[in-house]
């Protein structure tokens, strides 16, 4: 559903996205991640039809975004991460402009408008000015607006800013009742958020994708040495030294109150040893977890440079480009 090839932004000699190309199948949730200035939101805006590329080409639904614009928008929707709203207008006064401009016809207008205050949890304001509703208020509005027209595709910057944690838990199972209906891609800072929603990740860094799978298989691929939490009551003194000779055992790192770091490896699993080990030294085993590679340590180790040759992307006209287009959008 989302086609892109060669993906490429630059302002002068500074390229922002360098040549991404992705595919978004039909049903797809996908999570698009990065730090700050990495050019995830540039590619954002390009898959939106906000900003030209200055190489490369995007389809939406099988139509070119440069050669059939009004087709492959109609397609789509968007939720930018700063939503541009006439604060002037009623909540209803406003869905109903923007049916019109996606060109929803009256007579379906009035149900899908319901349906969209009725999803994004607006039922209390629907009459309120927008100018008088709060930040989280907002959002929502913005979300309404774009799944209004019940589009194929929908993109998401950020859809939980601003929300509390009633209303993030409410968005996230409306995202996921969406992602039966759309294709669906997401970007945001809450890494949790993706691992509970996303079936596909792309991590995005100083311009290129850096990794690519699902959360699980980045985790697995990043998993780096094994390591598994034991603690022992009374934290017995020669345990460090005799779980170190157990096998595939690399080192034992002891913290206070009996805590044991045993690392392994790889893969290996040395949990049964050990408790075998715990079993026959009569010690009183209170706590024996492996630890998992997180998405955060995946991200983490993928964007973190010691080094850098050069500085981090910087979006600042990007944003000027943006407010333009939301402007004259």
């Amino acid at each position: 559903m989302i086609e892109a090839q060669g993906l490429t932004r630059r302002y002068g000699d500074f390229t922002a996205v360098d040549g991404l190309s992705f595919s978004i199948g039909e049903g797809e949730i996908v999570g698009i991640l990065g730090p700050n200035g990495a050019g995830k939101t540039t590619t954002i805006r390009m898959i939106t039809g906000f900003l030209p590329p200055s190489e490369g080409r995007v389809t939406v639904a099988g139509k070119d975004l440069s050669s059939d614009s009004v087709g492959a928008r109609g397609s789509l929707g968007y939720l930018p991460e700063h939503v541009a709203l006439y604060e002037e207008m009623r909540v209803v006064e406003y869905l109903a402009y923007r049916a019109r401009l996606e060109g929803v016809r009256r007579s379906r207008a009035r149900g899908l408008i319901a349906d969209a205050v009725s999803r994004c949890l607006l039922e209390d304001v629907r009459e309120q000015i927008i100018g008088t509703l709060s930040k989280g208020y907002r959002q929502r509005v913005g979300l309404a607006t774009a799944i209004l027209h019940r589009p194929k595709v929908l993109v998401l910057d950020e859809p939980t800013i601003g929300l509390d944690p009633k209303q993030i838990i409410a968005i996230r199972e409306l995202i996921r009742e969406l992602g039966r209906e759309s294709t669906l891609l997401l970007s945001t800072h809450i890494l949790p958020e993706v691992e509970l929603l996303c079936d596909r990740v792309m991590i995005i860094d100083r311009g290129k994708i850096v990794a690519e799978g699902s959360p699980e298989s980045l985790r697995a691929n990043s998993a780096g040495d094994s390591t598994v939490r034991v603690v022992l009551k009374g934290s017995p003194p020669d345990a460090a030294s005799i779980l170190s000779a157990l096998p595939e055992v690399t080192r034992v790192e002891a913290a206070p109150n009996g805590l044991f770091e045993v690392i392994c490896a790889g893969t290996a699993d040395p949990r049964e040893a050990i408790f075998r080990t715990v079993v026959d030294k009569g010690w009183t085993l209170l706590e024996l977890v492996q630890s998992r590679a997180s998405l955060e340590d995946v991200f983490v180790r993928l964007t973190t440079h010691e080094d850098p040759t050069a500085p981090p992307v910087s979006e600042v006209v990007a944003h000027r480009d943006e407010n333009a287009a939301e402007v004259t959008g």
